[in-house]
């Protein structure tokens, strides 16, 4: 086996590295030497006794030899010591970190960035390699966690959120790494060569969770309403108003209204689910959106009877295809036409349209437009329309058998095809909602 390169024979050492002893013995022989010399020359020419030279001589010479030598500090190559920061990460470790899909930062005890997959740079791309980490990971929660590991050389997980630009959340797990024969030092656990810190987007999953549990609570909300409505009547239909046949009719009325609420609730909270347990499968079949819109007029026709309002359809001669599913294409035509009948009644009229877009971006294609000459929505209002159960008014909602979760269903059915919803309107001139097909 060839030797390292940093071992050396002891016929090949330097001369300060031979042993302690050869090197005291010899410096004193040179003294002793030098001495005599001195001493030599101050009898022959000074004429100084030779007996108080050699006395001087003597107790020179001892001195020299009792006297303890300072040992001299061993040289660097001889006591490596390990300073962190001086070694970069192998090929090894840049090539598993490559392979994860998270964003992954390898740094060193001291802060600096060493290495950064393709996902921390596209996610964090500010900081370079050999910058500080504080440059590419402001969040002090998770520059405080490093400073931890890389202190106690301890594993750590933190989550963090940023609010800029949109809200985000983000949980980090740090872990400290050691290259061979540095992880026991001095019987006690030495400090990491690097840090690993692997990144992960919780925000999607946050964001569940908090529409989940507004879900839960908005759901149980709307239906505790119509059950305490069906039981109070009930209560007085058993009771005062037993033998009253008047009292008995209106209260009747009013249950089977309720009820009537809790269904529409019920069959829009099962469509909703049924629409997201299929959202990451796109439809592929050719839907006529002609056909679609004359379907939507013709069910929608008596109720705009009963509003008093006109539904004007505008679309070409022959058909216009897109890929999608027939029924909820239906279902969202139906739920734009039906709220622009109920809130844009003071307008008295309700303009359906299919048209070819070209915008110039991925979205150019076939648009479907409906709009109404109604009341229009405030701006504020706007960007909230299609979240589960926001009602702009509640109790107009209410009175026209709204569940609330009409333009959720709508944007989770188009968010399915591709497509996207956009919604303009003037407060007093009315507002279009316009889907654009890919």
């Amino acid at each position: 086996m060839p030797e390292s390169e940093n071992e050396q024979t002891p016929s090949t050492l330097p001369e300060d590295n031979r042993p302690t002893t050869y090197r005291k013995l010899r410096d004193a022989w040179l003294v002793l030497i030098a001495s005599a010399v001195l001493c030599l020359i101050a009898v022959a020419r000074y004429d100084i006794p030779e007996s108080t030279a050699l006395t001087a001589f003597c107790i020179l010479a001892l001195a020299i030899l009792l006297t303890p030598r300072r040992s001299k500090p061993a040289p660097p190559n001889l006591a490596p010591r390990r300073e962190i920061g001086r070694v970069w990460p192998g090929t090894g470790m840049k090539v598993t970190v490559d392979a994860l899909s998270s964003p992954c930062v390898i740094a060193d005890g001291k802060g600096v960035t060493r290495y950064m997959n393709a996902a921390a740079e596209k996610t964090f791309g500010v900081g370079r390699v050999g910058d500080p980490l504080s440059f590419s990971l402001r969040a002090p929660s998770l520059l405080e966690a490093f400073d931890r590991v890389a202190t106690s050389a301890s594993s750590e997980r933190i989550v963090w959120m940023e609010k800029v630009p949109t809200e985000a959340w983000y949980e980090a797990s740090l872990a400290p790494i050691y290259l061979p024969g540095n992880r026991v030092a001095a019987g006690r656990r030495a400090i990491p060569d690097f840090v690993l810190v692997v990144i992960s987007d919780m925000t999607e999953q946050r964001r569940l969770e908090r529409m989940r549990t507004d879900f839960v609570a908005n759901a149980s909300h709307e239906l505790r309403t119509p059950l305490a409505s069906l039981a109070g009547f009930i209560e007085t239909l058993q009771g005062p108003a037993k033998d009253d046949p008047d009292a008995r009719e209106r209260f009747l009325s009013i249950m089977f209204e309720q009820a009537g609420r809790m269904r529409r609730l019920i069959d829009d909270i099962l469509s909703l689910s049924r629409i997201e347990l299929k959202a990451h499968v796109k439809p592929d079949k050719d839907v006529d959106l002609v056909e679609v819109v004359r379907h939507t007029a013709d069910a929608m026709a008596p109720l705009a009877r009963e509003l008093d309002m006109e539904i004007s359809v505008q679309f070409p001669e022959t058909s216009v295809v897109v890929k999608g599913d027939r029924d909820e294409l239906i279902q969202v035509s139906e739920n734009l036409v039906e709220n622009a009948l109920k809130y844009g009644m003071s307008g008295k009229r309700v303009e359906v349209s299919i048209a070819s877009s070209d915008n110039g971006s991925s979205m150019s294609g076939t648009s479907l437009s409906v709009r109404d000459y109604g009341e229009g929505i405030a701006s504020e209002h706007l960007p909230r329309l299609t979240e589960r159960f926001y009602r702009v008014d509640v109790d107009s909602s209410r009175a026209m058998k709204g569940t609330g979760l009409g333009l959720a269903i709508v944007k989770h059915i188009l968010a399915r095809h591709r497509a996207r919803l956009d919604v303009n309107s003037t407060p007093g001139e009315g507002s279009t909602f316009t889907v654009e097909f890919p």
